[in-house]
């Protein structure tokens, strides 16, 4: 056999596979690299969330510009794909007035 032929045999589909094997690394570290910001991104969100729920709680009512920005806030997490754990805090801070009580 040629030199062309051995190579034809086993070097060219070692190389084929050595690129498959890089490309899968890839894929797999993108994967890993994704899983990690979106469960930093949940954690951030549920951390705003507990933040501005305590604010407002602690002055009794919550203006339309907060609950927006709240009701935001629990849309991208439930979009995430996460539990129901923020839900009963999200109805929660739904119940607060929207203007601030009477000081009488």
């Amino acid at each position: 056999m040629t030199v062309y032929q051995w190579l034809c045999l086993f070097g060219v589909p070692a190389l084929i596979a050595a690129i498959f094997k890089y490309l899968h690394s890839l894929v797999k570290k993108n994967a890993l690299d994704t899983a990690a910001v979106k469960a930093g991104l949940q954690a951030l969100l549920r951390s705003q969330m507990i933040s501005d729920y305590n604010k407002w709680e602690e002055r009794g009512f919550a203006p339309i510009y907060a609950r927006e920005n709240f009701e935001n806030c629990w849309k991208q997490y439930h979009s995430l794909g996460v539990n129901g754990v923020m839900d009963d805090l999200h109805n929660k801070f739904l119940e607060l007035p929207v203007s601030p009580p009477d000081e009488s």
